[in-house]
């Protein structure tokens, strides 16, 4: 996994859980698919600039403040296997 990606998405899955959203419901207000944003989450996904600023506006951040916090976050986010279940399991 690049660092950059993986830091980013641990800034998506922070301001995700601040907001009370659940990855298929961040999709869904996005226009995106709940495994993108798995993947955006995971650092697997180098998302494109257009998913970036629908992922900001819903979240309602700025890119400026989604970037710089991303950019200067050393910490990650550990994936538990409880975060890691869907609703339906």
């Amino acid at each position: 996994m690049n660092p950059n990606l993986g830091r980013f998405g641990n800034r998506i899955r922070e301001l995700r859980l601040a907001a009370g959203l659940s990855q298929e419901e961040l999709a869904h207000r996005c226009g995106l698919h709940r495994t993108y944003i798995g993947g955006i989450e995971r650092g697997e996904r180098n998302v494109g600039l257009i998913n970036v600023f629908a992922i900001a506006a819903v979240l309602g951040e700025s890119m400026e403040t989604l970037f710089r916090e991303a950019s200067q976050s050393k910490s990650t986010v550990p994936l538990t296997a409880a975060r890691r279940r869907r609703p339906h399991e």
